[in-house]
């Protein structure tokens, strides 16, 4: 008797909703990794703190952490405001901070209510960061301690390196996507059928290349985002001596030539990079894209450029009306070349 094939999410009725949603929590994972931040880790769980009880303000925050660091994390975020009431912490030993990248997925049935979680293959971004074990047994450990049917996939995939509209589109990169130490084995035809099917989308639109700086090899949370189904904010660079100004024009001619399914141009919202900057002579690619949207809110990363930090928010929250615009800093935080939406990955309500 052969076994009856399973489904796939999409023919299980199951979509990836967009960040805009709602959201029944946001998941981090504690960081404890000092060579993720080498020389600049101490302020790293405090900054996490904040980010709790921000989060903590509007919806659950839900925590992996190794059962050692959970006393003082406890601490720490009670010490910064945070309303412990939401706050849950999960013992998922890993090996590192970036839950967007290697968390779960999730998925849901419009139909039924269902939420359940796609779970692909991470390899800490082609391999760079071993080792990656732990970090690879987040998405099951969540499913089997939520009780959420899990479709698992052996596609290397990233959160931070897609973006859905929740309406059949998704958006990603060329550089990351394609890039020969994810799945070299797989056409650009393949990966599409892929997400395809595992995220309900029908759609999939390419840009070109990241920022400087990404280790990631462009992940499209620090470029363009979608702020409704058919509009993206996208970064622009002016200084046409900065290398981002020619990757990111290039990026937004991909954006104006683009269509929605009924035809018609996207709406395009510019929104300029903060100013150059880094530390020990690397720069670090600090983009305000990296924006998280919850449940009544947008958590914005800031980074010590008042000017600049104002406008972004500015920008944002013309994107977002009805939801607080939160600044938050960051500026130790991309040390780890990651900011709000790296660390996070909601969980659709």
């Amino acid at each position: 008797m052969t076994a009856k094939p399973q489904l796939t999410p999409v023919q299980a009725g199951f979509r990836m909703p967009a960040e805009w949603e709602p959201q029944a929590a946001i998941w981090l994972s504690w960081p404890h990794n000092h060579a993720t931040w080498p020389g600049r880790f101490r302020p790293i769980p405090y900054v996490f703190a904040r980010i709790v009880a921000q989060i903590s303000r509007f919806e659950a925050v839900r925590i992996n952490a190794a059962a050692p660091l959970q006393a003082r994390a406890k601490r720490l975020c009670a010490a910064a405001g945070a309303d412990m009431a939401r706050v849950t912490f999960y013992t998922h030993p890993t090996n590192d901070a970036w839950c967007r990248d290697h968390g779960p997925i999730f998925v849901k049935n419009d139909r039924t209510g269902e939420v359940a979680v796609t779970d692909w293959v991470h390899n800490a971004w082609g391999g760079k960061y071993p080792p990656y074990d732990l970090d690879n047994t987040i998405p099951p450990k969540i499913a089997a301690r939520l009780k959420l049917r899990r479709f698992e996939n052996n596609l290397v995939l990233e959160g931070g390196s897609i973006d859905v509209n929740g309406r059949g589109l998704l958006l990603t990169s060329e550089q990351c996507l394609l890039n020969r130490n994810r799945n070299p084995h797989l056409t650009r035809a393949q990966i599409e059928r892929n997400l395809k099917d595992y995220l309900g989308v029908r759609q999939v639109l390419w840009v070109g290349e990241g920022i400087l700086g990404d280790d990631t090899d462009g992940h499209i949370d620090d470029i363009t985002r979608f702020f409704q189904p058919d509009g993206f904010i996208t970064c622009v660079e002016a200084n046409h001596r900065d290398p981002n100004h020619r990757l990111l024009a290039a990026n937004l001619e991909r954006l104006r030539g683009f269509r929605t399914p009924a035809g018609g141009r996207f709406e395009i919202v510019p929104l300029p990079l903060p100013k150059p900057f880094g530390f020990k002579g690397q720069q670090v690619p600090a983009s305000y894209a990296n924006f998280l949207i919850i449940n009544g809110a947008v958590l914005v990363p800031a980074f010590r450029q008042k000017k600049n930090d104002a406008t972004a928010c500015g920008i944002i929250g013309e994107c977002f009306p009805g939801r607080e615009i939160i600044p938050i800093d960051c500026y130790d935080l991309i040390w780890g070349l990651g900011t709000l939406h790296c660390i996070s990955q909601q969980q659709p309500s």
